[in-house]
């Protein structure tokens, strides 16, 4: 079984995740707050960075994916056309700025200069792959 399942609870289980999904693309209309269940889901095409490893690395592979964090007590965004729901999002990082322990803001930050911020009870984050991988038409490249 090559299907990756990753829980968060705190920031350096968080950083792992972020280490996942870096890369990531999803549509801006996919990613969906739900107030009332105080969660925030991410559908993602996560690309596998664990089959990039050593001498010999695997083709590049795509896996259709979903991120959820529990325990939002509110999202918000700047930077991201909300009038375009099919943009394409590529994200780059997740990062926790904690306030009052432990509460605090977990921030997603998508290239291009977008970001979500989660304002969050305490980290509680699951990463689940979904189904197969696929082969992807590159490896995305980052200018160091």
């Amino acid at each position: 079984m090559d299907q990756l399942k990753l829980v968060a609870l705190d920031e350096e289980d968080l950083n792992i995740v972020s280490a996942h999904v870096q890369d990531a693309v999803m549509r801006l209309g996919d990613l969906k707050f739900l107030p009332r269940d105080r969660r925030f889901v991410m559908p993602m095409n996560r690309f596998a960075w664990e089959t990039q490893s050593g001498l010999f690395p695997d083709k590049p592979q795509r896996r259709n994916s979903v991120l959820h964090f529990e325990r939002v007590n509110s999202a918000k965004a700047a930077g991201l056309p909300r009038d375009k729901p099919v943009e394409t999002l590529s994200l780059l990082a997740l990062r926790f700025l904690p306030s009052q322990a432990p509460a605090g803001a977990i921030e997603l930050v998508f290239s291009g200069g977008g970001m979500l911020r989660l304002e969050v009870e305490c980290i509680e984050a699951k990463l689940s792959d979904l189904g197969g991988a696929w082969e992807a038409s590159s490896r995305p490249k980052h200018k160091t």
